[in-house]
């Protein structure tokens, strides 16, 4: 017969695991650590064995997507060529719960002729690779995940968190910023909410639905319709905003002139001071800022120059659609 599992019991006895290792944490070590990082020169390599090396490809790619230069080394491939990229300017930090691993102790020496500063990122300070390296730094473990101590569980999830830490303070220390993420991440979800602006995106020149204060309901109803977008902008002889129009102030106009609204002009229908955005800003701003307001959603949003001149329309099935 199967045992029941207490899913809930399993993530509080984590949960005990993580706060163990915050509360044990030695984070001069850390600090010490992160200005080895930060002062390296040239590379710095994360190298492990089994889950270690795993995490270690991780943080690795965390590293290189903000900013900084990192590596994973593979243990096994370095014994057999690739120790020729390491120079005396790189660093090398060493994952394993153990600190026993052959394959990390066998490259200690060899790492060492080639003059790279040596980190060990171990649980177990009285291990041979602590005694080794020249650096160590004990991750806290109170005990595995698992029922058997053995799956790398709650190790694993404590060297991804000190390396996220170590990844994000180093992006911090390098003032890494928006447009550089976007620089390194042009593809994808990532790429999209970072680059693509309301400008990629908004309606321009005939596909804007536009009006005039003095025009009648009777005179706008097929470019109401024909554009549709829910709306009409407007705008005055400058093509600056007055006001919107939408499908909502429409029903509303029914209700309060019933057959007499066609010959009400716009400047007694539209919304006065509608929200508005740049083109310069991020589409995905323009979302948020649609959605600000779950009780009042916006589906579109007009486009203005600082002069409030309207260069568009910006509409949220088109943010949708553009996948982000």
């Amino acid at each position: 017969m199967l045992k029941q599992i207490a899913m809930h019991e399993l993530f509080s006895e984590q949960r005990q695991h993580l706060e163990h290792f915050f509360n044990q944490l030695d984070l001069d070590l850390v600090e010490a650590v992160f200005q080895i990082l930060r002062d390296c020169e040239g590379t710095i390599f994360f190298t492990g064995v089994g889950k270690s090396g795993f995490v270690a490809k991780k943080i690795v790619t965390t590293m290189i997507s903000t900013g900084t230069k990192a590596l994973f080394l593979s243990p096994t491939d370095a014994m057999h060529g690739d120790l020729g990229i390491v120079t005396d300017k790189d660093v090398v930090v060493m994952l394993s719960k153990s600190g026993e691993s052959d394959e990390l102790l066998s490259l200690v020496p060899y790492l060492r002729n080639k003059g790279a500063q040596l980190i060990a990122v171990v649980s177990k300070m009285t291990s041979r690779l602590v005694n080794a390296c020249g650096f160590a730094v004990e991750l806290p473990l109170a005990k595995e995940l698992c029922p058997f101590g053995l799956a790398p569980t709650t190790s694993a999830v404590i060297q991804l968190l000190f390396g996220d830490v170590l990844a994000v303070a180093l992006m911090q220390a390098r003032n890494f910023s928006l447009e550089d993420y976007a620089r390194n991440h042009p593809s994808g979800s990532i790429g999209k909410r970072i680059t693509l602006t309301v400008g990629d995106l908004m309606l321009t020149d005939n596909d804007v639905p536009l009006c005039s204060p003095d025009d009648k309901l009777c005179d706008v109803l097929v470019e109401f319709s024909n554009k549709r977008c829910g709306c009409l902008l407007v705008v005055d002889g400058a093509h600056r905003l007055v006001g919107i129009f939408t499908d909502g102030d429409l029903r509303r106009a029914l209700q309060n002139h019933g057959s007499n609204v066609l010959g009400v002009m716009m400047n007694e229908l539209m919304s006065r001071a509608p929200k508005w955005i740049t083109p310069e800003r991020l589409a995905w701003d323009a979302l948020e800022y649609m959605e600000a307001d779950k009780n009042c959603l916006i589906t579109v949003l007009p486009v203005l120059e600082e002069t409030r001149r309207v260069v568009g329309l910006i509409k949220m099935h088109d943010i949708l659609q553009s996948g982000l």
